[in-house]
C-alpha cells in the first residue's frame, strides 16, 4: 500500500461515500492500522487513492462474510507481504468456514425448539403460557 500515486484523491466524507463505510468506521480502521495513512494535501486534508478505495472495500467485504477482525487483520498481513500463497488464504476460509457452519447448526437448533414451544402455545387469552414456562425451566429440554 505504498503506492500513493493511482489516479483519483479523496477526502474521507468522499471515501466514505464511494465505498458505503462512515467515516468513524474508516476513523477507526485507520486507528487500529487496518488503513494505512493516507498522504496529505497542502491543506492537511487526508487524500486517499484507489489502493485506499479498494483496501477499505476488501475489508467491508470480510466483515460482511462474517471474518474476524483478527481473520482479516490477518488476511491484510499476507497480501501486505506478498508472501501470501493460496493454501494460507484456504485454511483461513476452511477455518471461518467451520465456524459458520458451527452457528448455523446453533441456530437450527434454536429454530426448532423456538417453532415447537410456540406449537405447544395457544396463544389464548389465558395466563398458562408453554412460551414463558419453557424459558423459566431450568430444563434444557424445553428451551
Amino acid at each position: 500500500m505504498d503506492d500513493h500515486n493511482s489516479g483519483r484523491r479523496l477526502k474521507r466524507a468522499e471515501l466514505a461515500k464511494v465505498t458505503g463505510c462512515h467515516l468513524e468506521t474508516i476513523r477507526y480502521y485507520e486507528k487500529i492500522g487496518m488503513m494505512p495513512d493516507p498522504p496529505r494535501s497542502n491543506a492537511d486534508y487526508r487524500l486517499y487513492d484507489d489502493t485506499h478505495v479498494s483496501r477499505l472495500r476488501f475489508i467491508l467485504r470480510a466483515r460482511e462474510l462474517g471474518f474476524a477482525m483478527n481473520d482479516i487483520r490477518g488476511l491484510l498481513d499476507l497480501m501486505d507481504g506478498g508472501l501470501h500463497t493460496c493454501s494460507e488464504v484456504k485454511l483461513r476460509t476452511e477455518n471461518h468456514l467451520a465456524d459458520v457452519r458451527a452457528k448455523i447448526d446453533d441456530l437450527e437448533r434454536i429454530e426448532q425448539v423456538l417453532a415447537e414451544t410456540a406449537a405447544r402455545c395457544s396463544g389464548d387469552d389465558v395466563p398458562e403460557c408453554p412460551v414463558l414456562e419453557a424459558l423459566s425451566s431450568t430444563s434444557d429440554s424445553s428451551i
